[in-house]
């Protein structure tokens, strides 16, 4: 197995003894109340075409069973449901906080039967090998303590020829997108969550993050590298975010 990458060090508290696992936990169980509406509020809704446009990559394979890792409060796992109908969704993910809130919107549309979620580790999936016909990470492979584990682990449990889709944020190449980029998210969105009683730590926490992932060709790079083939990526929306697909081959 490759050692931790430089971005996996990279921890929402670096005065703290615990590890990346547990701070990220604790980070997303103190602002799961508050996550859905300030995702929607700091991008302005557009993460909700990012997902789409991430699921309509799994519409020609019309998979029967995913997973959703990193699911935090459901967003991707109720989506893909809605379009693309599979049997079985799981979702899974370290924080309980996310995960209540995730329960809750999964019953309000009354889905318990098709969307299961559950506390799980990326890196020690409870499933067995080739379980899912694709798997999907929404904004989570950043949270990975080490990210190399984490793609072999998720290709462990995917079927010869599925798929994997992650959506990740980038940095824009655009020297001006990049400036106005890092402004925002290093200053104005941190300052924007205090205000409205969020925790304007976690979103120093995703500047910090999101600038020491290994970016496009690295991170493809890293797909080949734990045996995936035809592996891309698409950067979206002034290179901000990126959708990475690649397949577990046959």
């Amino acid at each position: 197995m490759r050692q931790p990458l430089p971005h996996d060090r990279v921890t929402p508290r670096s005065d703290s003894t615990q590890s990346k696992k547990e701070q990220v936990a604790a980070m997303f169980d103190r602002i799961a109340k508050r996550y859905d509406l300030m995702n929607r509020f700091l991008s302005a809704r557009i993460d909700l075409y990012w997902r789409k446009k991430a699921i309509a990559h799994l519409q020609r394979s019309a998979p029967k069973t995913l997973l959703d890792v990193a699911t935090g409060t459901a967003d991707m796992s109720l989506l893909a449901y809605r379009l693309l109908q599979p049997v079985q969704i799981t979702g899974i993910d370290i924080s309980e906080g996310m995960l209540a809130v995730g329960r809750q919107k999964v019953r309000q549309q009354q889905l318990e039967q098709q969307i299961r979620l559950v506390t799980g580790d990326a890196e020690t999936i409870n499933a067995p090998d080739r379980s899912f016909d694709a798997v999907m990470v929404a904004f989570g492979v950043r949270n990975f303590e080490n990210l190399q584990a984490g793609l072999t682990e998720m290709r462990r449990v995917l079927k010869p020829g599925g798929q994997l889709v992650v959506l990740e944020f980038a940095t824009p190449r655009n020297r001006f997108f990049r400036a106005l980029y890092n402004g925002y998210m290093k200053g104005w969105a941190p300052r924007l969550a205090q205000q409205l009683n969020s925790d304007g730590e976690a979103y120093a926490y995703l500047n910090r993050s999101s600038n020491a992932f290994p970016d496009r060709d690295a991170f493809v790079g890293l797909l080949n590298e734990a045996g995936y083939t035809n592996a891309t990526f698409k950067p979206m929306t002034f290179g901000i975010c990126c959708l990475y697909t690649a397949i577990n081959p046959l």
